[in-house]
């Protein structure tokens, strides 16, 4: 069996040829191995192609092991978490591979408190487990059906109130949204313009991850119909990438500043470090305590709940939500949005105009071994330390300079060491880039 299946933060690979169903099945028997033989575990699955047979598979397993299985069917990721704390279950796994391209598939694994199984809680365990199977062939399994859809849709329903109705577009990105989305936001009270909503597992209008780029129709359908705002939903359902009402992208970091602006409850909040500036500062203007963290969900969720934070983000748009266990979720930051452009006297637009400008760089890559990874970034770290005004190593090295500053962290998922950069000029980033590239391009040439 394949070990680069085993991720950070989930098993992902390409159906069939490194995930099938007798990879499902072991992933099944090892999650409930890893739960003792004992309890209920809650499985869901996205809208791939592959997606329900795997789904079967790891009943399968599951079986095998002993546990319980509740089948949830088609559901969104946070969906399925939320069901999992809610409903008191030992365990869940969603079958999806998130925002990856169609011919992609794995699996999510989630313990009874909601926390993913990963790097850093349970994910050695459970490939230790599945490594030592010895297991040939697989057989499919039926559970029992758990209406996890109604549940979400009620709970989300409790905790969201609309002052008035609020004109949005949301493109679903045939993905596993589309199972709960448009239904809630209707609910909800949103005059809803839906894009691509009927779940498609080989995502004929464009690839899950969204991006300005596969998500170009929605600022012009936004501005077209004059809605408050508009969204785009990843493959899965947890990340939502925000357009306010004149067709400009939001990241997550910005995205959150924005829900600030309009939040009562005051209290902690937690950014990831490539987050922008504008975080912190309207967070202290607004009185919130900002608390800084690294990149991850895992990493995330962990420290949303370490310091009892009322909301959280990350750049890549994961949003986090204290009233739902401080889980991402991008179906509720919509509902959130909504709520607050409900209720607000001036339009998202305007809310973001009056933030301090920054220019932020898109995150960019260099390949980099593995075995050169942590060499190459304490060299880093070494060479911005002398010059940084300050630096911060909770994730990479975030060094802080003159009229702004740049990051450099190791990826969590690839062989790769990352990099961005914001300034308050678009000269000033341009500086900060090209010495975030010229310190990686010498240390690179010394380590080789």
């Amino acid at each position: 069996m394949r070990e680069e299946i085993f991720r950070a933060y989930d098993i992902r690979g390409v159906y069939p040829s490194q995930i099938d169903e007798s990879v499902a099945y072991r992933v099944g028997l090892a999650f409930a191995r890893m739960l003792g033989g004992e309890g209920r575990v809650l499985v869901g699955h996205d809208v791939r192609l592959s997606s329900p047979s795997l789904s079967s598979a790891v009943i399968g397993g599951l079986e095998e092991g002993g546990v319980e299985p509740w089948e949830a069917g088609l559901v969104p990721t946070p969906a399925l978490y939320l069901g999992v704390v809610d409903l008191k279950f030992s365990g869940g796994i969603q079958v999806t591979a998130s925002h990856n391209p169609p011919e992609w598939n794995g699996f999510k694994l989630v313990l009874s408190d909601g926390e993913t199984v990963s790097a850093v809680r349970g994910m050695d365990e459970l490939k230790q487990i599945f490594m030592s199977l010895n297991v040939e062939g697989w057989r499919p399994s039926e559970a029992r059906r758990l209406d996890i859809v109604k549940h979400y849709i009620d709970r989300i329903k409790g905790l969201i109130r609309l002052r008035r109705r609020v004109r949005l577009v949301v493109d679903f990105s045939n993905g596993a949204g589309c199972a709960v989305g448009p239904s809630l936001l209707r609910e909800l009270g949103c005059d809803l313009i839906p894009l691509n909503d009927s779940p498609d597992g080989s995502f004929p209008a464009h690839s899950p991850e969204p991006s300005p780029e596969t998500l170009a129709q929605l600022p012009k359908i936004v501005v077209e119909e004059g809605a408050d705002f508009g969204a785009g939903l990843d493959g899965d359902a947890d990340r939502a990438v925000f357009v306010d009402d004149r067709g400009r992208f939001l990241e997550g970091d910005l995205a959150l500043a924005v829900l600030l602006t309009g939040m009562a409850r005051k209290g902690r909040i937690v950014y990831d470090v490539s987050s922008s500036s504008v975080v912190e500062e309207v967070a202290r203007l607004r009185g919130f305590t900002p608390v800084l963290a690294r990149t991850g969900r895992a990493f995330m969720l962990s420290k949303m709940r370490e310091v009892d934070a009322v909301i959280g983000a990350e750049k890549s748009s994961h949003l986090y939500f204290s009233e739902i266990y401080g889980f991402d979720d991008g179906i509720y930051a919509v509902a959130r949005m909504a709520e607050l452009a409900s209720a607000s006297q001036t339009p998202i637009s305007s809310i973001l105009d009056s933030f301090p400008r920054y220019y932020s760089s898109s995150i960019r890559a260099v390949e980099v071994p593995e075995g050169l990874k942590q060499l190459v970034m304490e060299k880093v770290a070494v060479r911005l330390k002398r010059i940084a005004e300050r630096v911060i190593e909770i994730d990479g090295v975030k060094a802080y300079l003159e009229d702004g500053w740049l990051l450099v962290r190791p990826s969590n998922t690839m062989p790769q060491i990352k990099y961005t950069a914001e300034a308050r000029s678009l000269e000033r980033l341009k500086e900060l880039l090209d010495l975030a590239e010229s310190t990686l391009s010498e240390v690179l040439r010394e380590s080789a």
